[in-house]
């Protein structure tokens, strides 16, 4: 049996970690580099680094940071944010990440999934989805530029072409959830595994220690994402780790 994964999230503006509610309301909480040391230095399984504002604002991920970020980590390293083209992966990689994470590029042009795959390999390509629940319930829209637009495409039917591309992982972000505490989006994760067999990162809502165990205790997901409750040093990922293990899920030590 694999092992669950446990992934701090540093959503960046500026230059800065930032944390919001529903992707707004966002506040400077500090230096990159710092907080991923920290958390590499805590037993953070992997890093997922996002440039949240590069892609509304049309221009490229901050490849420095990337750079400095990368020199500090010793874990497996995904960025995402503003990376548009097969160069623009290219870069990223030379700068460091292991992976990139492919969101509203991806979405306007899904060949870039191909293309990505091909000439860097699946394990390098993973599809973010910033997926909001249909207000008559059902099933979930595909949003983009950070949350500031409906795309009208259905959520499952898009995984299930990302991954016929070449995606070999989804980081998949609940819209709905995101920054509120009360808990992963169940439901979203599940429709997406029922329909893809590819690695789920679930990401947005979690609030506590439970929080992480529902998830895999109903195995809605591979891996973990948090990015406030570890910030604000609500719980540390040596904390989450011990008690998945109190609770018979198997994590890295």
């Amino acid at each position: 049996m694999l092992t669950k994964r446990i992934i701090p999230c540093l959503d960046v503006k500026d230059g800065r970690v930032v944390k919001g509610i529903h992707f707004t309301g966002l506040k400077e909480l500090g230096d990159p580099v710092e907080y991923a040391k920290k958390y590499y230095l805590d037993g953070a399984d992997e890093l997922v680094f996002l440039d949240i504002t590069a892609t509304h604002e049309g221009r490229q991920t901050i490849k420095d940071l990337v750079r400095d970020v990368a020199r500090e980590i010793y874990i497996p390293f995904t960025v995402g944010g503003g990376i548009r083209t097969i160069e623009d992966i290219r870069a990223i990689l030379l700068a460091g990440a292991d992976k990139v994470s492919l969101n509203s590029a991806a979405v306007k042009d899904p060949n870039l999934i191909r293309q990505g795959a091909e000439m860097f390999g699946n394990q390098c390509i993973v599809l973010a989805v910033d997926a909001r629940e249909r207000k008559d319930g059902s099933g979930w829209n595909v949003v983009i530029n950070g949350g500031r637009v409906d795309t009208g495409k259905d959520v499952l039917e898009w995984v299930k072409e990302g991954v016929a591309l070449g995606a070999g992982e989804i980081l998949l972000t609940s819209m709905d959830a995101d920054g509120t505490k009360t808990g992963f989006d169940i439901k979203l994760c599940k429709a997406v595994r029922n329909v893809v067999n590819v690695p789920i990162i679930a990401s947005g809502g979690c609030g506590s220690l439970e929080h992480f165990y529902e998830v895999f205790e109903k195995d809605a997901a591979d891996a973990a994402l948090a990015a406030s409750l570890f910030h604000y040093d609500e719980l540390t990922v040596k904390e989450v780790k011990s008690y998945l293990e109190e609770k018979g899920v198997l994590v890295r030590p």
